[in-house]
């Protein structure tokens, strides 16, 4: 796809400092003229629009064993509103956010939503991490009819009319890790490992027809434990006794450091490949409380890495730093979070209105062209089209890209054979 720029114009010293690196974004969104109408004329179902304002939720964990995950969406989310704020808003309204904490709690994750829609009438929620708090929240989007930007690679599996999902499903995640693992690596044998909710156990489930359907490969174990769970010795002892090729990881949250320092600790060099570790859970936010160090030769499949190279990247991770300080990272999921508001902002100003139902009829074929991890395009089915890279974790907390797809991926929630 070509790469399109718009110059954009600044007036203040405020304006100036959020949009620096970053007045290509004028371009990211294609959209119809934006000409500022009446509160009633872009809101006619209630929703907390004024003739200067508009209101959203972000709702993640900022306490609990998934603090360490969500805390960088949150941040990104921020970081778009008050650039769009800075562009002039939405429709010519500032945006104004409401925030609200889940608390790594599925009820309290439903509570939360129930409340942003029903008591504060956000016009949309930019939220959730794991697929336990996303399916919690799913019925009171679908009843109250809002809007959910939904940031995190899943399982798949799900098409909602009321989430646009702006991270990876199943195929353009998992498969083409397992694919790669499999061409470049020889591996023939897999261990499958995750913590114990929805989205490991629905990942491997896809993983292991995969592998062995597919790959014609075999999984010699697959083992879940709690969230928060902290005692990993005996699944490495089983890891180190029936020697996989590829031990394939779907821990999240606060878990992952005690796994990675008991794995050192066991005398695993993962820098050795034997085994060669692949996780589809661990971006640069989790390996901040990680450390380099316990991670080093482990390899992710993602769509976003904070070292990629191109000029839309670079700027993002500028104005990242700039907005938060220079020892910020920025992960996989952190990036496709700040794509929600931009793709909202597209939306409501294609269709003319920030009522739900024409917001969701003009979502399909927004594209992005200056999104961080590159171009990006909203399908029919509500995920995006995009690329899947590999990259290799070192000391200093980021991961080298070693492969990268040689086009975008189309995202297929419902992979026949697989369900």
């Amino acid at each position: 796809m070509r790469m399109r720029d718009k110059k954009a114009t600044t007036h203040s010293p405020l304006r100036r400092r959020l949009l620096k690196g970053f007045l290509a974004l004028q371009a990211a969104v294609v959209l119809g003229n934006a000409s500022i109408a009446s509160a009633e004329e872009v809101n006619t179902t209630g929703l907390a629009v004024t003739e200067d304002t508009v209101k959203v939720g972000i709702l993640h964990s900022i306490t609990g064993t998934m603090a360490i995950s969500e805390t960088g969406s949150v941040q990104a989310e921020k970081l778009a509103i008050d650039q769009i704020n800075a562009m002039g808003g939405v429709l010519g309204r500032q945006i104004e956010y409401i925030q609200e904490d889940g608390a790594s709690d599925w009820p309290t994750f439903a509570e939360k939503s129930r409340k942003l829609l029903v008591n504060d009438k956000v016009a949309a929620v930019f939220g959730c991490w794991t697929s336990a708090s996303r399916k919690a929240v799913l019925p009171v989007f679908e009843q109250y009819n809002g809007m959910l930007y939904y940031p995190t690679f899943y399982e798949g599996l799900e098409e909602s009319p009321n989430v646009i999902y702006t991270g990876q499903e199943a195929t353009q995640q998992i498969l083409e890790g397992l694919d790669w693992a499999s061409r470049e690596k020889g591996a023939k044998t897999f261990y499958l490992l995750g913590s114990d909710y929805i989205w490991p156990r629905t990942s491997n489930k896809i993983a292991r027809k995969h592998i062995e359907n597919k790959l014609g490969a075999k999984v010699l174990g697959e083992e879940y434990y709690p969230l928060g769970h902290t005692q990993f010795n005996s699944v490495i002892n089983k890891i180190k006794l029936r020697k996989p090729d590829v031990v394939f990881i779907s821990v999240v949250g606060g878990s992952n450091v005690a796994f990675y320092k008991q794995l050192k600790a066991a005398g695993i060099d993962m820098t050795q490949e034997k085994p060669l570790f692949v996780t589809i859970s661990v971006t640069e936010d989790e390996i901040l409380g990680i450390g380099g160090e316990n991670i080093d030769g482990i390899y992710a499949s993602m769509k976003y890495f904070q070292s990629l190279p191109n000029d839309n990247n670079q700027a993002f991770v500028k104005a990242f730093k700039e907005k938060y300080g220079d020892d910020i990272v920025i992960g996989d999921v952190t990036q496709a979070a700040y794509l929600g508001p931009w793709l909202w902002k597209a939306a409501v100003e294609k269709a003319g209105s920030f009522d739900i139902d024409k917001v969701r009829a003009a979502s399909p074929g927004i594209e992005l062209t200056t999104a961080p991890e590159g171009y990006v395009r909203i399908h029919e089915n509500h995920h995006l089209w995009s690329k899947t890279r590999i990259g290799k974790a070192h000391t200093d907390g980021q991961y080298e890209v070693v492969y990268e797809s040689s086009d975008l991926i189309e995202p297929n929630p419902f992979p026949e054979g697989y369900q």
